[in-house]
């Protein structure tokens, strides 16, 4: 377990001694000139795969580069040398990702290569026992179902396309890697937690689409081979089912002292009321005005929460 102690304060407050302090700076510079040569090495191993992509520039030199990237932090892993547990860390992301990467490339996106990469990336992540493979694996199950986010010029976008599937898809995995996390030894708890919360912000961003545009079960009316859809969720329906999801998840949140949780809730309740805010009163200046206020009065109650649940 890794902990964040301002020695200074500590030792004017008079709870440590200078003597300790000096201790637990030796400490920390043993471990900071470890942390040093695994950057300096993980860089050398980025410059070199970027080297040989360059000079060979095909699919087939990313699945080698990136299997062969992966099995080097594999190594570091299973060897559980402390002092290489950031390079590892970096090895075995970079290796997954250029691997995934080109399978999906030369699959040119499929859905079979979709799910091959959700699995690959999960069993990695667990292996490794790495939070971001774990939170790729969930995004990448999202892409599954054709969630997907782009940027140009001054522009993000963000599209899932099915939004009421994604919410009861992704609240379930959120619910059961959670409750599994409760039976886990304490590496495999933080991952399932990273995976309970990357599928929270999955479940959020499904509201959100469904709030605007609603849904119009493409996938129902593909399986069917309707040519127009039977059954369209509105709206207002996703509006109202997030409200009450953010109320309800914010206060089991507080009741349980789960400070992410009720942050989370705090700033998609933000993103919900700007939202539905803005596209029934529009952008004037007294709209502005009067959301300005009210998001600086949210800020100030999430200030208040996490300064007493910090105490």
């Amino acid at each position: 377990m890794k902990i964040t102690l301002d020695i200074s304060k500590l030792v004017e407050e008079g709870k440590l001694t200078p003597a300790e302090a000096e201790r637990l700076k030796t400490l920390a510079s043993h471990d900071t000139g470890s942390l040093g040569i695994n950057i300096l090495v993980g860089f050398g191993v980025v410059a070199v795969a970027g080297g040989l992509g360059a000079l060979v520039p095909n699919v087939f030199t990313a699945f080698i580069i990136g299997g062969a990237i992966f099995a080097l932090g594999l190594a570091l892993t299973f060897s559980r040398a402390q002092q290489w547990w950031l390079l590892a860390q970096m090895c075995t992301v970079l290796g997954a990702l250029i691997f995934c990467g080109a399978i999906l490339t030369y699959a040119k996106g499929e859905l079979a290569a979709l799910l091959i990469v959700t699995a690959l990336l999960a069993v990695g992540g667990v292996i490794a026992r790495s939070g971001l493979l774990i939170s790729a694996s969930v995004l990448s199950l999202g892409a599954c179902l054709g969630a997907k986010a782009g940027y140009w010029h001054a522009t993000y976008a963000l599209a899932i396309y099915e939004p009421l599937l994604t919410i009861v898809l992704f609240s379930a995995l959120a619910l059961a890697t959670y409750l599994a996390s409760h039976r886990l030894r304490a590496d495999y708890e933080r991952l399932a937690l990273m995976a309970s919360r990357t599928s929270v912000l999955m479940v959020n961003f499904g509201f959100w689409i469904g709030s605007l545009w609603g849904d119009r079960l493409l996938l129902l009316s593909n399986l069917t081979r309707a040519d127009r859809p039977s059954v369209v969720v509105p709206d207002w329906l996703f509006s109202i089912g997030w409200a009450v999801a953010l109320i309800a998840v914010g206060v089991w949140g507080v009741k349980v002292n789960r400070r992410w949780v009720v942050n989370i809730a705090a700033v998609f309740g933000a993103i919900h009321f700007y939202t539905q805010w803005f596209e029934k009163l529009g952008a004037s200046p007294l709209s502005v005005l009067l959301g300005g206020v009210l998001v600086l009065a949210i800020a100030f109650a999430l200030w208040k929460f996490n300064k007493r649940a910090a105490a």
